[in-house]
């Protein structure tokens, strides 16, 4: 009996143990596999980390390998232990803890390190780097006992920390020393627009800043920048870079520039030395995002285990930021130069930007914003220098395959080629899969190998692949759209069980319907919360820990930390009473902006946390629920009372339906208006409902939408009085609750359940008395959330007490 190769690996990161899986499945029974990490962890995912922190998963959840595995493939796994010697003579490898090994062949994939600017004061506690589990739980915990944190770097990595920073309730500033971020990445147009969109978040930037050093005594309490000026900073994460964790290579006498020097085959300067991953420099280039280490680890695995392959020639990368509600993608050459020509579409309405760049007929590069759909077809083309002689320049943007009739862009792949970049998934293995264990979904295919579990971005090449390789069988319109990644189950199915079952919180959902996430992410808590009590709007206690910090606090928490404060104004009408007191109010707590809003409110703006409820209590008004998924406002004109061409009054329309339907939750937010004649002037045309005033009666328009998204409303009833108004809108808003998803506007759910439907649903009296009986059961538990808050010292001390920083 052959006795096996010694395979030790240095590095229990991703591109060490990706290389591992793939000698497994090239040559299980050829080696005997040692790896030493100096973490105390297995194999986890090191991009998901932005995950953990934003609270959308847990540590456990981004693990790529458990334990279990290593032990099924009998490698030795040393962990929190550190190799601190190679002698390449005698082949034997040391660790911190005085562990020798011998091997026959040796991996170094030590990643690489954090890099902490030099500067003074950077010894401080609470400043810390961005690059561990263990950083991310420091972040977490600190979390809880600061409120001010500053990232310096306006990076893929620092902007990803700072989004993490905003979940966890601290106000966060982004330092940076260029005047635009992700500029590495992003053209100057998407880079404006991710700015501008983020600041919406609350993310504040710092731009043309270069820190000067840090200030506190023992610990960071801000930052002085070179221009004079200081921010206050209770914890400072630095996210300027990375660098190749080389010195063990050095101190083997292995040649090292900036990383460990390899060939297109992985090779080292030294015999049975390879390296692989981050701390390597392979053509003068060392990689620091995923899919190039994987696509080295695809070779190296080969090399090692004595296959046939084409040796790594490099690779084009790309870019995807992993922020919630934001889309960027990019890849390749993104800066227009003379020799190149861009395809461009910008969409300011949309919040849309898609640049493809040119050269020699040949895409070579591309950035999206706000619809990175194209993402993963454009790479392909990118990677395949394809040709679009006789492509329709401005169709580049869709579907080449659907303009050209050329073949499949994944047919033409290779099997190595890299479909999820997040997880290192190739083509092969998800073909390979499909084929052995008969899958017929994208779901199943995520749920295999774990391909499009992360951001997503490749379910389209998933899918491309599913109808490649089974045909016929495959049914793209029967895919199912879950609610996240921590089930199977759609909305459809969790309300059927919610109702079936007797389900009561949203734990026991959780826990009944077995949820992958014991924890639930940022998508799924909140919706259950929602359909818990759409379901049971009587017996249900909401739970406003599932719920988002704007409707946590019944307040719009703005980018500086300030929190606005609307009371609602029945119908956009008020009296100098209520002015008054408006005004009273905000002059006695020095409220530094007053704004009238859209929907005819007045936004009392730059309100401290801690004086909220006593604002409510001295307004005493009702909340305007402007921060809610939930009926906002009812915009209304002046109607018959006043103008000459009015026919109805609108005014007071506006106000019944205000009246009737505030606080009422809604799977997103719902704004409506009443004009009184076909003039329109409360813009009912692009509101969820418009009611609109004609001869004799009331037109009912639903679906408009005048957001990012603009979309005119249907109609979808003409009734001859208010009380019917009333009817058909009750009707209207309930069906709305109960086939909606959570957060779907009724612009998108028009569309998807068809206009057509809609107006049958309303037309048949049967089913609008259904429906008003429901309603009237939400409606008569409702309470307004600021007077609740204003009577409970808890609610008070919760939520709203400030406590600062020692």
């Amino acid at each position: 009996m052959s006795q096996k190769e010694k395979l030790v690996v240095i590095g229990n990161g991703m591109a060490g143990v990706n290389t591992v899986e793939h000698i497994l499945k090239l040559a299980p029974n050829q080696f005997d596999i040692t790896i030493f990490g100096s973490e105390p962890h297995p194999n986890y995912n090191r991009i998901l980390l932005s995950y953990v922190l934003a609270g959308d998963s847990k540590v456990d959840d981004i693990v790529i390998n458990s334990y279990e595995w290593y032990e099924e493939h009998g490698i030795s796994l040393y962990t929190g232990e550190t190799i601190t010697e190679i002698n390449s003579e005698t082949k034997i490898v040391t660790s911190d803890k005085g562990t020798t090994i011998s091997y026959d062949k040796l991996i170094i994939s030590t990643g690489s390190n954090a890099f902490m600017l030099p500067l003074p004061g950077a010894d401080k506690e609470g400043v810390i780097a961005y690059r561990t589990i263990q950083d991310c739980e420091y972040m977490m915990e600190a979390a809880k006992n600061y409120k001010k944190a500053v990232v310096i770097g306006g990076g893929l990595l620092g902007l990803e920390a700072a989004r993490g920073f905003l979940n966890l309730g601290m106000k966060v500033d982004v330092v940076h020393i260029c005047d635009s971020i992700m500029e590495r990445q992003l053209d100057r147009t998407a880079s404006k627009m991710l700015q501008e969109k983020l600041e919406s978040q609350g993310m504040n930037f710092l731009l043309n800043k270069q820190t000067e050093k840090i200030l506190g005594k023992d610990r960071v309490k801000g930052l002085k920048f070179s221009d004079g000026s200081k921010v206050d900073a209770d914890l400072v994460v630095m996210a300027v870079g990375i660098s190749p964790n080389v010195q063990l290579a050095v101190d083997a006498g292995i040649e090292v520039k900036r990383g460990i020097v390899v060939n297109d085959f992985l090779e080292t300067s030294v015999k049975d030395i390879f390296s692989v991953g981050e701390c390597a420099e392979h053509r003068g280039i060392g990689y620091g995002l995923v899919a190039p280490l994987f696509e080295q680890g695809a070779v190296l695995a080969k090399k090692i285990a004595g296959v046939d392959t084409n040796p790594y020639e490099g690779s084009v990368v790309y870019t995807k930021l992993k922020v919630s509600g934001v889309d960027v993608f990019s890849g390749g050459e993104f800066i227009d130069g003379d020799n190149t020509k861009a395809i461009k579409i910008e969409d300011e309405f949309s919040g849309i930007y898609k640049k493809v760049l040119v050269r020699e007929n040949k895409i070579i590069g591309a950035v999206l914003f706000g619809d990175t759909s194209d993402g993963t077809r454009l790479m392909q083309m990118i990677r395949n220098e394809t040709d679009i002689t006789g492509y329709e320049k401005a169709a580049i943007l869709k579907d080449p395959d659907e303009n050209s009739g050329k073949g499949s862009s994944v047919a033409d792949m290779s099997d190595d080629e890299i479909i999820c970049g997040c997880n290192g998934v190739s083509k092969g293995t998800i073909c390979s899969v499909i084929k052995e264990q008969g899958l017929t979904s994208v779901e199943e295919v995520k749920n295999c190998t774990t391909a499009s579990r992360s951001c997503g971005g490749c379910k389209s090449l998933v899918s491309d692949l599913l109808e490649y390789t089974i045909g016929d069988e495959f049914d793209k319109s029967a895919q199912k759209e879950t609610m996240c990644e921590c089930t199977d189950l759609e909305k459809e199915e969790i309300v059927v069980q919610i109702k079936e079952k007797g389900l009561s919180h949203v734990r026991e959902v959780m826990s009944v319907l077995d949820w992958k996430n014991e924890e639930g992410c940022s998508k799924c808590r909140p919706a259950i919360n929602y359909y818990l009590g759409m379901v049971n709007p009587k017996q249900y206690q909401d739970d406003s820990t599932s719920r988002f910090v704007n409707e946590r606090m019944h307040a719009n928490i703005q980018k500086d930390g300030t929190y606005s404060v609307v009371p609602r104004m029945y119908g956009g009408v008020t009296n100098p009473a209520d002015l008054k007191k408006i005004a009273t109010v905000a002059e006695k707590y020095n409220v530094p902006k007053v704004k009238i809003t859209g929907g005819q409110r007045i936004d009392l703006l730059g309100v401290k946390k801690e004086d909220l409820t006593n604002m409510w209590e001295e307004l005493d008004m009702p909340s305007g629920y402007a921060y809610g998924k939930a009926v906002r406002t009812v915009k209304t004109c002046v109607g018959e009372e006043f103008c000459r061409f009015g026919t109805a009054d609108s005014m007071g329309m506006g106000i019944q339906i205000e009246k009737r339907f505030e606080r009422l939750n809604t799977p997103a937010k719902v704004k409506m208006a009443v004009s009184g004649c076909p003039r329109n002037c409360a813009e009912s045309g692009i509101k969820d409902l418009g009611v609109v005033a004609i001869d004799g009666g009331w037109e009912l328009y639903a679906g408009g939408n005048g957001g990012v998204k603009l979309r005119k409303g249907d109609l979808v009833a003409t009734v001859k009085t208010e009380a019917e108004v009333i009817e058909y809108t009750e009707a209207y808003l309930q069906y709305y609750r109960e086939t909606g998803v959570y957060g779907e506007r009724t612009s998108e759910w028009v569309e998807r359940l068809g206009v057509q439907h809609i107006q049958d649903i309303l037309a048949d009296e049967a089913k609008r008395e259904e429906l008003c009986g429901r309603m009237d059961t939400a409606l008569s538990v409702l309470k307004d959330p600021w007077k609740e808050a204003v009577k409970s010292e808890k609610i008070q001390k919760d939520l709203y007490e400030v406590i600062e920083a020692k």
